[in-house]
C-alpha cells in the first residue's frame, strides 16, 4: 500500500505541476456543461413563417394572428404570389409558407369547410415533422373556435362542445428540455475527461522515457496501474460533484433520488472508463495516437448511448450493440435517479452489467500491460 501511495502522490504532483492541463481538467468541462446544456436541444423555435393571403378578410387575418401569437413562429413577411414565396424558401429566408385561398371565409360560412396549403422546408426531416405538428395544432384550435363563431342561428339548436384534456406531465412538469439533457451532458463530460486522461497518461510516460525506468523497478503491475489510475478516479468524482452543483443551482434540475446512489454507481462506472483508457494506451506509442483512438470509441459510444436520440428508434441490430455501451447505462441511471427517484433495486441490472464491464476491461488492461515494453 505504501508503494501505491507514493505513486498516487507522484501522479497528483505531476497533474498540478502541469499548469496547462489544470484548466482543461477543472475549468473547460464546466464551461462545456453550461454551453452544451443550452445548445443541445431538439425544441424547434423561431420558425420563419410567411403567408400568402388571397382572401384578405377578418377570418384570414385572425388565422395569421394565431401564428403571430405563437412562441414558436416568427411571422417574417407576406408574399403576393406563390412564386415569390417559393423563391424565398429556396434562398433559406423562410421555413413555412401558408397559402390562404380566395373565398376562405365565404366557404367556411357556406360550405362549412375549406382548404389551406402549407409548404414546409423539409431538408431537416425531424424539424419539419415537429413544425407540421405545431401548424396542425394551431389550425385545429382555430377551426374549433371559428366553427362556434360562424354558426348560423338555424343551427343553434345543436351547440358544438369541445372536449378538453388536462395532461399530467410526470418527472418533468415544466417540459424543460434542459431537465432531460443536463444529466446526459454531465455523463458525457465525466466520461470524456477520464478516458482522455487515462488514455494519454501512460503514453506520456513512454514518450518522456520514465516508463522504462519504472519497469526496471520491483513495482508490480497492479501497484503501478492502481497508483496511475486512482488520481483520475478522484478527478472524475470531483467533476461529478461540481457538475451536480451546477445542475441544481444554474439549471434547477430536480434531484429526486439518492445522491449517494449516484456516487456509488459513478464510482463503478469510472473504473470502466479508466480500464478502457489504459487498455488503449497499452497499444499506442504517442499521445496523439491514444487521443484519436479514444475519440474514435467515444463518438460511437455517445451516438449510440441514447443521449441525443432514443435507442428504441434505432434498428434492432444497433439496439443489440448498445448493450455493450457503458455510456448507455450511465445515462439511464443518472436520469432514473435524478428525475424519477429510482432506488438500487431499480438500477440493479445497470449496476451488475457495469461492474462486469469494469472487471473485464481492467482485467484486459492489466493483462495487456507488459513491464517489458
Amino acid at each position: 500500500m505504501k508503494i501505491i501511495g507514493y505513486i498516487v502522490q507522484k501522479e497528483f504532483r505531476q497533474i498540478f505541476r502541469n499548469r496547462a492541463m489544470l484548466p482543461i481538467i477543472f475549468v473547460l468541462p464546466f464551461i462545456q456543461l453550461l454551453i452544451l446544456s443550452n445548445a443541445a436541444t431538439f425544441e424547434i423555435k423561431n420558425i420563419k413563417f410567411s403567408y400568402i393571403d388571397h382572401d384578405r378578410t377578418s377570418t384570414s387575418r385572425s388565422l395569421i394572428e394565431k401564428f403571430n401569437a405563437s412562441n414558436y413562429f416568427n411571422v417574417v413577411t407576406e408574399f403576393p404570389s406563390e412564386k415569390q414565396a417559393s423563391s424565398a424558401m429556396l434562398d433559406g429566408k423562410v421555413d413555412v409558407i401558408l397559402e390562404i385561398p380566395r373565398y376562405f371565409e365565404r366557404d367556411l360560412v357556406k360550405d362549412k369547410k375549406t382548404n389551406l396549403a402549407v409548404t414546409i422546408n423539409a431538408i431537416d426531416g425531424a424539424a419539419a415533422g415537429v413544425e407540421n405538428v405545431y401548424i396542425s395544432q394551431i389550425i385545429q384550435r382555430f377551426n374549433q373556435h371559428i366553427r362556434i363563431n360562424l354558426i348560423q342561428p338555424s343551427e343553434a339548436v345543436v351547440v358544438p362542445k369541445n372536449i378538453i384534456t388536462i395532461p399530467s406531465f410526470w418527472y418533468n412538469k415544466t417540459l424543460n428540455y434542459k431537465t432531460f439533457m443536463v444529466p446526459g451532458i454531465l455523463v458525457l463530460l465525466v466520461t470524456m475527461i477520464t478516458i482522455f486522461l487515462s488514455g494519454m497518461n501512460i503514453v506520456r510516460e513512454k514518450e518522456i522515457g520514465t516508463l522504462e525506468q519504472i519497469n526496471v523497478t520491483p513495482i508490480k503491475k497492479h501497484q503501478f496501474i492502481i497508483g496511475k489510475l486512482f488520481p483520475f478516479w478522484v478527478i472524475g468524482i470531483a467533476i461529478l460533484t461540481v457538475g451536480l452543483v451546477i445542475s441544481k443551482v444554474v439549471f434547477h434540475v430536480p434531484m429526486v433520488g439518492s445522491i449517494g446512489l449516484m456516487y456509488f454507481y459513478t464510482s463503478i462506472y469510472i473504473l470502466v472508463v479508466l480500464g478502457i483508457g489504459l487498455f488503449i494506451s497499452n497499444f499506442n506509442d504517442t499521445q496523439q495516437q491514444a487521443m484519436f483512438l479514444s475519440w474514435f470509441f467515444m463518438v460511437i459510444f455517445i451516438l449510440m448511448s441514447g443521449l441525443f436520440t432514443p435507442i428504441e428508434s434505432m434498428p434492432m441490430w444497433a439496439q443489440y450493440i448498445t448493450e455493450f455501451n457503458p455510456i448507455k447505462y450511465f445515462v439511464e441511471v443518472m436520469r432514473m435517479v435524478m428525475l424519477k427517484g429510482a432506488n438500487l433495486s431499480d438500477i440493479s441490472s445497470q449496476v451488475i452489467k457495469t461492474a462486469l464491464y469494469a472487471i473485464v476491461m481492467n482485467g484486459l488492461a492489466l493483462w495487456s500491460y507488459k513491464k517489458t515494453n
